[in-house]
């Protein structure tokens, strides 16, 4: 009987390995693109339903008002969250001011104008500024203001668009004498699909603003 050293295999066993493992390899090429194809359809059939974004939850203070009264020649109710600072930038007037709403990193930019016989060109001013909001706007809406009894009277532009600037500006005026203008902007990028909860708060405190404007006497 014929003997094996230790470490060899015999011929036979080494036969049923080679051919174990030939057929291991033809049968793994053969299957392989079957399995990989399976596998392709399970992932299509499977719908990806993306997670709806989510934004972080917002505080939104008490709504309390106090008024601006001082040696302007317009006075007006304006939100206690709020603070009001004058326009210190190169081109600010007399009687431009900011409204710094710090809580939502955003400002209301005031302007105001003397009337003297160039109403036209403040309100066609007033109109092409916001047009320049519409290459990022969605849609731009326009709504009049009129209080016969005070003369007060203005627009007030919505506009919309993720990426706009600005999504609220308007202006008011006697129609004679005095014109003012407001603009709302954030120290952030412009998202306002995620600022919309705040942009709607903040137009009601502007509105309720615009209600209580009135002019003053010129001294």
């Amino acid at each position: 009987m014929a003997k094996w050293r230790n470490g060899e295999i015999s011929p036979f066993r080494h036969f049923a390995i080679s051919l174990f493992h030939y057929l291991f390899m033809r049968i793994s090429f053969l299957l392989f693109p079957v399995l990989f194809a399976a596998l392709i359809m399970v992932s299509c059939n499977n719908d990806y339903v993306p997670k709806p974004r989510g934004y972080y939850r917002i505080d939104f203070p008490r709504r309390e008002y106090k008024v601006f009264d001082t040696t302007f020649p317009y006075t007006f109710e304006y939100p206690s969250y709020a603070s009001i600072s004058a326009d210190s930038s190169r081109l600010a007037e007399p009687y431009w001011i900011n409204l710094n709403f710090t809580p939502f990193h955003a400002q209301l930019h005031v302007s105001y104008k003397l009337v003297t016989g160039n109403l036209a060109k403040y309100l066609n001013d007033a109109h092409t500024l916001v047009n320049k909001h519409i290459p990022k706007a969605n849609a731009i809406t326009q709504r009049e203001f009129v209080d016969q009894v005070n003369k007060v009277y203005g627009l007030v532009y919505d506009i919309r668009g993720t990426d706009a600037a600005s999504a609220y500006q308007f202006y008011l005026t006697d129609s004679t004498s005095r014109f003012m203008r407001g603009a709302l902007y954030f120290n952030l990028v412009p998202n306002n699909d995620s600022l919309a909860p705040v942009i709607d708060f903040l137009k009601v405190d502007i509105e309720h603003m615009i209600n209580t404007f009135r002019w003053k006497k010129i001294k």
